[in-house]
This record gives C-alpha cells, structure tokens and sequence, in this order.
C-alpha cells in the first residue's frame, strides 16, 4: 500500500459518518490480518448496569501475536446522545467485557449511535 492508499483509508474511516466496513477496512490494514471471529451479544447478554446504554456489542474479528490478544469491537449505544455524554460508561462496558473474556489485553473498539450515523473510537 502506498502513502496515498494509506492516507484515504483513514480519511474514509474517520472524516465520514461511522461505517462498520470503512472500520473494518482500517483495522485490516493497521494489523495486517484478523481472525474472522464474529458474534454478538445483545438482549441478556448485556449486563444490567449497562443496558440502558448498550444496545449491542459486535465482535467483528480477533488479532493476536505472541505478545498480544485484541478483540475488534462495534459497539451499538441505545441513544444517540449516549455517544457524548457517557464516555466512562462505554469505557467501563469494554473493561467489564474484556474482564470477562479470558485472556484480552486490549480491544479497538468503536462506539455508535443507534441511527449508525456517528461513531467514537476507543
């Protein structure tokens, strides 16, 4: 990938309305592979404590090398006003999920309204 390839990745990813595949797109391209290891959980699988904010919690892949095991993550918000005013919370939400998953050091996450129009990146 050239200069200019790598330049409208991310000006596609982050200069534009949230886009899970534009999202996808960069992640790919920053760790070079991900394992396609998609599931969801929404419903009961949201914790009480955070299902007035959190609508769904998507893993799209996982990447991991011998130091490192990272879940990417798209995360759904219930409001769209919950993308700006409950940034501890969302932080809190991938703590709980990465306590909860054995092994995870870290994730790329990305916050989203529930119109998918705007998003934040943790």
């Amino acid at each position: 990938m050239n200069k200019q390839q790598a330049q409208q990745i991310i000006m596609d990813t982050f200069e534009n309305s949230f886009d899970k595949n534009a999202f996808t797109g960069f992640i790919k391209n920053l760790l070079n592979r991900i394992e396609d290891a998609p599931f969801t959980y929404k419903g009961n699988y949201i914790p009480d404590a955070y299902k007035q904010y959190i609508k769904i919690l998507e893993r799209i892949g996982k990447f991991s090398d011998v130091e490192n095991s990272i879940d990417i993550l798209v995360i759904t918000l219930q409001k769209e006003t919950s993308l700006e005013r409950a940034r501890t919370m969302q932080r809190n939400f991938i703590a709980w999920y990465l306590n909860g998953v054995n092994g995870k050091d870290f994730s790329y996450s990305c916050g989203q309204d529930i119109s998918h129009s705007e998003g934040r990146y943790f």
